[in-house]
């Protein structure tokens, strides 16, 4: 073997060791947490309703697990070894279910892929769950569509548009997901509030037992 030869095959090696060493970086995942005293209140009102909780839609972006970022353009990215234990779109539809659930307004709250019928089916749509930095500083951007269908006619009888920026407290991964916590318990509040509001005001009817 030549000297030139095994300089270049010694380089390889050490490319190959360097390589293997950076695929080696540890992930940390991360996810949502659940707000302390969150949870059904003691005057919650159980309604004669069951409600369905579809799979959330978004872009790929947010159906898959890494952290996403972007800046003031158009252009976004993804943190390699920064992600989320479930996709965005999954965490979210188990945050509403479990938060809806736990209020106690509802006879049932099921995912829409249980076998179990409903009265309601909620909708939503994922534009944007990611980090934005910009010239007034960094920030979690949470922007979501709910929608609210009535099972039977499959006519839509309530919908909100959420769009929320929750300043972050330092350039870090870590800092930036609990923004996007903060964002997304403050949302589905909003969600809850809003859909306690439109029950009140359209009561649902109870459909009387049938003659033993």
């Amino acid at each position: 073997m030549s000297v030139r030869r095994g300089k270049i095959l010694a380089w390889m090696g050490a490319a190959i060791l360097a390589g293997g060493c950076a695929a080696a970086r540890p992930i940390k995942y991360y996810e949502l947490t659940v707000p302390p005293g969150a949870g059904q209140t003691s005057d919650a009102t159980t309604l004669p309703v069951t409600l369905l909780v579809a799979s959330i839609q978004a872009s790929h972006l947010y159906r898959e697990d890494p952290i996403v970022y972007s800046g003031n353009g158009e252009a976004m990215g993804t943190y390699e070894n920064q992600r989320w234990s479930q996709p965005p779109v999954e965490m979210l539809q188990e945050f509403v279910g479990r938060e809806l659930r736990a209020s106690g307004h509802y006879r049932a709250v099921n995912s829409l892929r249980s076998n179990g019928g409903g009265d309601y089916i909620l909708r939503g749509r994922l534009y944007d769950f990611k980090e934005v930095e910009g010239s007034g500083g960094l920030v979690a951007r949470v922007v979501v569509e709910f929608e609210l269908h009535e099972a039977k006619t499959g006519s839509t009888v309530w919908s909100q548009y959420y769009s929320h920026d929750e300043p972050v407290s330092s350039k870090d991964v870590p800092a930036v997901v609990a923004a996007l916590d903060r964002n997304t318990q403050n949302i589905v509040g909003q969600i809850k509030a809003s859909l306690d509001q439109y029950f009140s005001a359209h009561p649902p009817s109870v459909t009387a037992p049938a003659p033993q």
